[in-house]
This record gives C-alpha cells, sequence and structure tokens, in this order.
C-alpha cells in the first residue's frame, strides 16, 4: 500500500530542490500532485519526471506572494481533482543577507513576502478545500532564525523563518478542530540551488570570526545533507504515521544548529 494513495499534494517551489524531491517522492507514494513554481520550464520538468514514471501531476505557474496567483492555484486543483489534502508551503529565497544598516526596505520586503506572506497566502486559499476531509500542512522554515543565530547578514532571512514556526504553532491550533495537523521542516544546510537566490554584501564587516576546522555538519563531517533526506521527512509528516502530530517544528541538519547557534 503506497502511504499517499489516492491523496492530492500541492507543493509550492516544487521546480527544483526540496520542493522537486518531494513531489517526485510524494507522487511515487501514489499522490496527485500539484507541481508549483515560478519557473515554466521548472514546472514543466517535474511534472514530466512524475508523469514519466505513471504518475499524475498538474503544473501550475504561480508567485506564492500574489494573492490571485494563489487564488487561481487553488481554483485549478479543484477544477482537476476537487479535493486537497497535503499542502506543503515550501517556496522561498534565502534573498539579500547585508548588515541591518544597508539593507534596503524593498529587499527586506521581498524576503518577507516571498517567504511569509507565500506562507500564508498557500494556506489561506487552500484551506476551504483542506478543510473537507482533514489533511496535513507541512512548512519549510531553516535552522536560521529557529535554533541559529550566528549567520550575519541573513536578518531578514532569519525572521521570516521565525515568523513560520511561530505561524504552524498559531494555526496547528486553530486547525487541530478541523482534523488538519500542521508542521515544520527546519532544514541545515541541503545540497540544492537556493543559493543562487542568495545576494551577499559587505559582511565581513559584521560577521564574528568563527572556525569550523572540520565542517559545520557534525554528524557528515562536514558534507551537506541532499533534498532526498528531507523529501522522506515531508513524506512522514504528511502520512498517516504522523496522525498525532502537530504544531511541531523538526530540524533536519545533522547537528549544525547544534554547533553553531
Amino acid at each position: 500500500m503506497q502511504e499517499l494513495e489516492g491523496k492530492v499534494a500541492l507543493i509550492t517551489g516544487a521546480g527544483s530542490g526540496i520542493g522537486q524531491a518531494t513531489a517526485l517522492c510524494f507522487a511515487q507514494q501514489g499522490a496527485r500532485v500539484a507541481v508549483l513554481d515560478l519557473s515554466d520550464d521548472n514546472v514543466k520538468q517535474t511534472v514530466e519526471q512524475i508523469t514519466q514514471k505513471g504518475g499524475q501531476a498538474l503544473g501550475i505557474v504561480a508567485d506564492v506572494s500574489q494573492v490571485s496567483d494563489m487564488q487561481q492555484a487553488i481554483e485549478q486543483i479543484q477544477r482537476q481533482w476537487d479535493r486537497l489534502d497535503v499542502v506543503f508551503a515550501n517556496a522561498g529565497i534565502n534573498g539579500v543577507w547585508a548588515p541591518i544598516d544597508e539593507i534596503e526596505p524593498e529587499e527586506w520586503d521581498q524576503t518577507i513576502n516571498i517567504n511569509l506572506r507565500g506562507t500564508f497566502l498557500t494556506v489561506k486559499y487552500a484551506l476551504p478545500l483542506l478543510k473537507v476531509a482533514g489533511g496535513a500542512i507541512l512548512i519549510t522554515s531553516s535552522v536560521n532564525g529557529t535554533r541559529t543565530f550566528s549567520n550575519t547578514g541573513a536578518t531578514a532571512y532569519s525572521c521570516s523563518k521565525a515568523a513560520q514556526v511561530a505561524f504552524a504553532k498559531m494555526t496547528a491550533l486553530e486547525l487541530a478542530k478541523y482534523r488538519i495537523r500542521v508542521n515544520v521542516i527546519c532544514p541545515g544546510a541541503i545540497d540544492t540551488h537556493i543559493d543562487q537566490s542568495t545576494q551577499q554584501r559587505n559582511l565581513e564587516r559584521e560577521q564574528e570570526p568563527v572556525v569550523f576546522p572540520e565542517g559545520k555538519t557534525p554528524l557528515t563531517d562536514g558534507a551537506p545533507g541532499n533534498a532526498e533526506q528531507v523529501a522522506q521527512l515531508a513524506l512522514f509528516l504528511a502520512s498517516d504515521r504522523a496522525s498525532h502530530i502537530t504544531g511541531t517544528p523538526i530540524w533536519i541538519d545533522g547537528a549544525e544548529s547544534l554547533i553553531k547557534a
């Protein structure tokens, strides 16, 4: 029996990295997957990988920070499958990392809008479908802002990630009566392309000098984790095996955040 047999899942940021790995994993476990990403090319690539293996996927090009985009995304899912069981609010950017007095207001807003507003809009517009039969909401946060605060310049990013955890705890209690579980995945260093969305500026001026001679990830002698490992955690949290877990952040970082706090 496949763990997500008959279920419908929406995954944002599903065109690459953790989102793509999770989309493929969920499809392999029987879910019909709504693949949402800002990049049309990335959406098509993920959908093709799913359908080539016999899975069902719906490609959606959308900006998670835009109300109309997310309303239309949910409408597409409703027209296609008329149900929704799992929502993975995964889309996000690193944004600009710079000393606080050098971060421009529009740079701050961009990070907050995509990471935090995007999570809110994804959940808000998915709720009418989720409330029908209950389900699971997953949110990709980070070690930054939740257990690690030494990444100088990542203030906007860390604030957005800390707020996602608060959002999850608030909504977990609010939505429990609808049998909707809300949990948070907090990755450390994962081998994805998210660094391509990072702009670093003048960090050497504010950084405290810290050296990790044996690497920053104790469990793996410094090697980062991979997207498939995070996808397996997402599968567990989306499945009935996690039926009594809600309002919980889970760190997947090989103990990285325990030495970097």
